[in-house]
């Protein structure tokens, strides 16, 4: 499909264009490609919804043209439950940011986790808030500033697919903003995955992170990706010292695990059997 015919297909051009990302961020990129990994899987749209919190990322929602819900701050996962359970049929997706994801909304990451509910998150880090004020967020890199650390962040940042692996993820992939086909294909089996899969997508943001911590520009923070990542088929032939500060991508765990719709459906049926076995002894007396 060719960029034209995904955006008349997709997009809601006529209404919500021009969108707010500044010149050269790695969102467009990633959004473009989880629409490519969507119509290569011929999804229908209208089985599609499509949830995201706050930030620069929670904005993706907006201009696509599925059922979607942009919520508050933190709380992208809640509201995809709770639509999940309410509609098991549907493939719930949720875009968020690195800050959103596991900072406010960090305690509904893992327990959205340990569930195995099958929603595929996608979280797109870039190391910072960008869009609320260039805070430092659980992933900027140690060392690095922000606006509010402007002498360098002191805290160790969260590696993200490690956290959601140990919090019961059963499906993590991780891979950068430059590698465009590995994200597609990672995607699509992540979509494709039953139970919670995500995927981390370390991307960048030049107009604030790469500015403050002088990255350069787009340009030279996609070359850094490239020379940065290394698939886990090479890694695991890498020794730790070798592996040190490199971004290791691919699929880093699948695992099949009951799914929580699933489960508990199984729960309302055992109750409503036992409700009605009450009421013919109550009838029986």
């Amino acid at each position: 499909m060719s960029n034209h015919q995904l955006v008349n297909k997709y997009f809601r051009h006529n209404k919500k264009f021009p969108h707010i990302w500044c010149p050269g961020c790695g969102i467009g990129i990633i959004l473009g490609n989880m629409l490519r990994a969507i119509d290569s899987l011929a999804l229908d749209k209208n089985m599609i919804a499509f949830v995201s919190g706050i930030g620069c990322t929670g904005r993706a929602p907006v201009y696509v043209d599925f059922n979607t819900l942009h919520t508050t701050h933190g709380r992208a996962l809640p509201f995809a439950t709770g639509l999940k359970l309410a509609r098991p049929e549907l493939k719930v997706l949720v875009a968020t940011g690195d800050g959103d994801a596991t900072a406010i909304g960090g305690n509904h990451l893992i327990h959205a986790c340990r569930r195995n509910i099958d929603i595929t998150t996608i979280i797109f880090n870039n190391y910072i808030y960008g869009m609320t004020g260039g805070q430092y967020s659980p992933t900027t890199p140690h060392g690095d500033k922000a606006y509010t650390c402007k002498l360098g962040n002191i805290e160790r940042p969260f590696n993200i697919s490690a956290l959601v692996e140990a919090a019961g993820a059963t499906f993590v992939g991780r891979t950068t903003s430059y590698h465009t086909l590995q994200m597609q294909s990672i995607i699509k089996q992540a979509i494709l995955h039953k139970g919670f899969s995500v995927v981390e997508i370390i991307t960048h943001c030049p107009t604030t992170y790469g500015r403050l911590n002088h990255k350069g520009g787009a340009v030279e923070m996609l070359q850094w990706q490239k020379e940065t990542a290394i698939d886990k088929s090479q890694a695991e032939k890498m020794s730790p010292a070798e592996l040190e500060g490199r971004i290791i991508t691919g699929i880093l765990l699948k695992k099949e695990l009951p799914e929580f719709c699933e489960q508990y459906a199984t729960i309302i049926e055992k109750a409503q059997s036992q409700t009605r076995n009450h009421g013919d002894e109550t009838e029986s007396n």
